[in-house]
């Protein structure tokens, strides 16, 4: 079984990612999951009045990328997501392959917590989400 890292495992500057190509199907389904319908991601006359001319995915599913480093990589499994923010800074279309890199920034060993900066790319290396995550590795046993 895979244990994630505890967090004297864990360095300033640690980095991990993952990578999804966003396809239409992953729209629908996100949709479906939360309920959210907007136009904008379903579509296609709709979203051809947007400021985007199209449809594009929830900027949430590919924040959701960021989850799959942390949970899976690192720290890992056992990790507890506490906190995120995101500033969304490009829409990501359809096909778009999107690239959710962690970096540790922050240790704070008194409560167990480590901060992160979290970025998203798409595959022209454009930042389309940024922001810093606050997470608690598994506890060392």
């Amino acid at each position: 079984m895979n244990k994630g890292k505890t967090i004297d495992q864990i360095e300033v500057g640690n980095t991990a990612s993952f990578q999804k190509t966003i396809s239409e199907t992953d729209v629908y389904l996100f949709a479906g999951i939360t309920g959210d319908y907007n136009p904008a991601h379903l579509n296609d006359i709709e979203a051809k009045n947007t400021i985007f001319g199209e449809r594009v995915a929830h900027g949430l599913l590919s924040a959701g990328l960021i989850s799959a480093v942390l949970g899976v990589q690192l720290p890992g499994p056992g990790t507890i997501y506490l906190g995120q923010n995101l500033n969304f800074l490009k829409p990501v279309k359809f096909g778009d392959t999107i690239t959710a890199i962690v970096e540790v920034i922050e240790k704070i060993e008194s409560k167990n917590i480590i901060k992160l900066r979290t970025t998203c790319v798409n595959q022209n290396y454009e930042e389309v989400i940024i922001g810093i995550a606050t997470v608690m590795p598994r506890k060392k046993v």
